[in-house]
């Protein structure tokens, strides 16, 4: 391969799993050495690469994330030792570079990156021990980030975390000065920050300019040419073979069939178009699909004594196709597990229907895995009876082909655990499919497999993910998740990046801020909430009566057109429900021209 990358360029990576990605970043960053020809970077360029693993530290994750800039670290350990050393002309020396990296405001950049990458507030005194395994995954690109480097490299850096996350690291990234290789088979991620790509397939690199959209439409292009040229190629094959053939035998002709056999033995071949993929699987078809399949009744969620989400409200029905959005800790795993019966609601009631069947995935469900047992003894432990051979077949559409099904699933890559957990949960034939961020380190081809199959799926899905390809193509609703509280989001994933966005801005120039401006800021912030809390409270009031009162008429209505409902002697009757569908019209009316006041009210208080 040669390829020549140049500064500033945003270069986004993609290809299969197994197709050597990692092994091209790890090229770069000096880890792996080149089996033949040569590879250059700038010596003088800094790099910054996220670590795969992180100690259980005792060290706070503030200073976990300051470890990241070096120069800054060197120049704190050399202002002590030239303060003990009472050098002077060294210290002015030492605050004056100190100036230069914007030094002093080391410590805000590093609360600023944790706060964006989902750490509450107060979590940066706690130390690195005390995270679980994926939030010292951000804390690791935390340190990457707070690196002032030339050249960085990211190798899924999504993988942990949520959607508020990923879009402050797409704001992010855009504005890196540096240079960028990133691993994602996050599409939207993708468009969002590549300036080109780089394809890997078949041993093969190839460079484009642009997202992974525009490369996606250029080698669509590209296949569709090679098969056309193929095609012709086999046709022109076909013609001189068969010259060849009739008159190689005849002297008058055999000059001519000579010619023809050289030019057969010169042609060199095109190769044909390859299939894009061979992952491809439905969900089985549930056995029943009551309705509603699990019903949430005034519930409450949380662990203990301490609530976390109050006073829910939700049917779900079959068909239905519902998005959790909401900032990190809101709620949605809670309210997830709530949902699989994980943990009990702390009050009200959930009430499930008797032939309720629930196909849970989440992340833990990979440590889960029984690492000595292979991906068709795992299958067979839900059903004994379909054999090995139905086993291998069904695993088969997952990606499970040849002798892979067979082998213990310890050295399994993420992606193929990850996969393992799915067809486990598509073969028990689920009616409700709560999903927990099922695309972490699945690979476009698994993505779109896994979207096509929902898309087609009979029972209702509630879905965590920070795909918003995913979300757009398989969700029809938008539930938020916060303040304590579930209720329906009115906008699209398009709004909801902007507010979060916006909020991301707002909390940037608060970091940056004197103390003061930032007291009063917080103050102005607390007046608003005191304001626009009620406001809201009570466009959420108008809106659960206009949906009863709706739903009534709709009732009424139903009845009114039935035909029936006139062949016998029910003008009395026919008179009274007219004028209660006519009342309920005027006072639905009534409500949406109150809930326009309100609205309005709400969006002047917000905006002050």
């Amino acid at each position: 391969m040669t390829l020549q990358l140049h500064a500033g360029w945003r270069c986004g990576i993609n290809g299969r799993n197994g197709a050597g990605k990692s092994s091209l970043l790890a090229l770069v960053a000096g880890d792996l050495q080149p089996d033949s020809g040569h590879f250059e970077r700038p010596k003088n360029w800094t790099l910054a690469w996220v670590k795969q693993e992180v100690e259980a530290l005792d060290i706070s994750a503030l200073d976990y994330v300051l470890d990241g800039d070096t120069e800054f670290r060197q120049i704190e350990r050399d202002l002590v030792a030239a303060e003990a050393a009472h050098d002077g002309l060294r210290q002015a020396a030492l605050y004056e570079r100190l100036l230069a990296i914007d030094g002093y405001a080391a410590h805000a950049r590093a609360g600023a990156l944790l706060h964006g990458l989902g750490f509450a507030a107060g979590d940066e005194a706690r130390n690195v021990r005390d995270f679980s395994g994926g939030w010292r995954m951000r804390l690791n690109l935390a340190q990457a980030l707070m690196c002032r480097s030339d050249l960085l490299l990211l190798d899924e850096p999504t993988n942990h975390l949520d959607l508020d996350a990923v879009i402050w690291l797409e704001g992010w990234l855009k504005k890196y000065p540096g240079t960028l290789l990133v691993i994602s088979h996050d599409r939207e991620f993708l468009d969002a920050v590549a300036t080109h790509m780089l394809s890997i397939a078949e041993q093969r690199v190839e460079l484009f300019s642009g997202n992974l959209t525009g490369y996606e439409r250029k080698r669509s292009e590209r296949l569709a040419q090679q098969q056309s040229m193929q095609e012709k190629q086999r046709r022109e094959r076909a013609h001189l073979q068969s010259f060849v053939d009739r008159f190689r035998a005849k002297a008058s002709k055999a000059r001519q069939a000579q010619s023809r056999i050289k030019a057969l033995e010169r042609m060199v071949d095109i190769a044909p178009v390859r299939a894009a993929s061979t992952i491809r699987f439905e969900f089985r078809k549930p056995a029943a699909l009551p309705d509603p399949l699990l019903r949430l009744d005034e519930a409450a969620a949380g662990y203990g004594e301490r609530r976390i989400l109050d006073h829910i409200k939700l049917s779900l029905v079959p068909g239905d196709r519902i998005a959790l959005l909401g900032a990190n800790g809101a709620g949605k795993s809670t309210l997830i597990k709530v949902l699989a019966g994980q943990i009990a609601p702390l009050a009200g009631e959930l009430i499930a229907a008797r032939d309720l069947k629930i196909g849970y995935f989440a992340q833990h469900q990979l440590e889960q895995l029984d690492a000595r047992a292979t991906a068709v003894e795992h299958l067979l432990e839900l059903d004994p009876a379909l054999g090995e051979r139905g086993a291998r077949d069904f695993l088969g559409g997952f990606g499970f082909q040849g002798d892979r099904a067979l082998e213990p699933v310890a050295p399994f890559s993420g992606g193929e655990k990850a996969r393992l957990c799915l067809a486990l949960t598509v073969y028990q034939k689920p009616n409700l499919l709560l999903l927990d961020e099922p695309t972490n380190h699945l690979d476009l081809d698994m993505r779109e497999a896994l979207t096509e199959a929902l898309n087609d799926y009979e029972g209702a899905l509630v879905l965590v993910s920070h795909d918003r390809a995913l979300i757009r193509t398989c969700c029809t609703t938008l539930l938020h998740v916060g303040g304590g509280r579930v209720a329906d989001y009115d906008g699209d994933l398009d709004d909801y990046a902007r507010i979060v966005q916006r909020a991301n801005a707002e909390d940037t120039n608060t970091t940056a801020a004197p103390a003061s401006k930032r007291k009063e800021d917080r103050r102005g912030r607390a007046d608003t909430r005191a304001k626009v809390a009620p406001l809201r409270k009570k466009l959420a009031d108008i809106e659960q009566r206009m949906a009863a009162l709706d739903k009534d008429k709709r009732a009424l209505d139903a009845k009114l057109a039935n035909a029936e409902f006139y062949s016998g002697a029910a003008t009395a009757q026919m008179l009274e429900l007219t004028q209660k569908s006519n009342a309920i019209a005027a006072e639905i009316g009534s409500l949406e021209e109150t809930w326009l006041a309100v609205q309005q009210e709400l969006e002047q208080a917000e905006a002050a």
